[in-house]
């Protein structure tokens, strides 16, 4: 009973969030089934896999080494069972995605209805975090990332554009003006996310200018800039998605439109390395990859606003 996969299972999940009842909740199992299991396999190791505190667990040497073959064993079963399957096409299994807090809201989450219509044997666990998760240690099946993605040993997968561009409310032009080119920008009030002060553009020639801005509004939360835009209190860049919908209604117009935003971002999809692709993750990517880039395709076709 001890090497059974759902146990295995249950020991990295245990590894990954160091808590015995978070790991068996995630897993539906109850805590004392979660205990036993625990138990059961270090008897039959021979070993003790954890430290036990009344507050989290954590790895002894003995848990580290064993975490690595286990996960080995899990990765193995997974390409098994692609590989045997009487039917390559169907879809099914739990699928653990994570992606960023409004990104998901308003690019992911209106679609999930459909793409579970579409695989009904397919279970979705969606987390939703601006914080960046490591994929692997918290055993997400895939990742979706906005931007520039740091070198790792991580599979990407290019989704779609993410374009950029400089926006503000009416309200804020009318009192303040239209900048004309990237140097007056620094006249100009700029909500701020992060560090981000450098502001680069490049022109319909391609050449790039890199202004520095600076405003009384700086922020680490995307939605509060955007939520700043639209009370006026400046110009703020933003992507696309973000606020095509805000630029529809009129409540932001595009601000030096004659420019994009640099350097070129993009959407991606993020796996764990040396892993067989299942069937669920590939029917997510293909799914969501046809809805991003039909965002994109609407958002770009919206018309400059008057007088940009």
């Amino acid at each position: 009973m001890a090497f059974d996969l759902k146990t295995l299972e249950l020991f990295v999940r245990v590894a990954a969030l160091g808590a015995l009842g978070k790991a068996g909740e995630d897993m539906r199992i109850s805590p004392t089934a979660t205990t036993q299991r625990i138990q059961a396999l270090e008897a039959e190791l021979g070993v003790r896999l954890l430290h036990r505190t009344t507050r989290a667990v954590s790895l002894t040497p003995e848990g580290e080494t064993f975490l690595l073959h286990a996960r080995q064993i899990l990765d193995g079963a997974e390409e098994a069972r692609a590989a045997m399957s009487s039917s390559r096409s169907r879809v099914f299994g739990d699928l653990r995605v994570t992606a960023s807090a409004a990104f998901g809201r308003s690019q992911i989450v209106p679609h999930i209805g459909e793409f579970l219509r579409l695989y009904p044997e397919v279970s979705l666990r969606l987390d939703l975090s601006d914080s960046m998760v490591d994929i692997i240690e918290h055993g997400y099946d895939l990742a979706i990332r906005i931007g520039a993605l740091a070198s790792s040993s991580l599979v990407a997968r290019k989704l779609a554009q993410n374009p950029r561009l400089l926006v503000a409310a009416p309200a804020y032009l009318e009192r303040a003006g239209q900048p004309a080119s990237p140097a007056d920008l620094r006249s100009h009030s700029c909500i701020v996310l992060g560090e981000t002060r450098n502001w680069l553009l490049r022109d319909a020639m391609g050449t790039e200018v890199e202004t520095r801005v600076s405003g009384r509004f700086t922020t680490n939360f995307g939605e509060a800039v955007t939520e700043a835009l639209l009370q006026g209190l400046g110009i703020g860049l933003k992507s696309l998605w973000d606020v095509a919908d805000h630029l529809q209604a009129g409540r932001l117009v595009r601000v030096l439109p004659d420019y994009s935003v640099g350097p070129d971002w993009y959407v991606w999809a993020v796996r764990p390395p040396n892993r067989v692709l299942p069937s669920r993750v590939q029917a997510f990517i293909e799914f969501f990859e046809k809805r991003f880039q039909t965002a994109v395709q609407q958002g770009t076709a919206l018309p400059h606003a008057p007088g940009t």
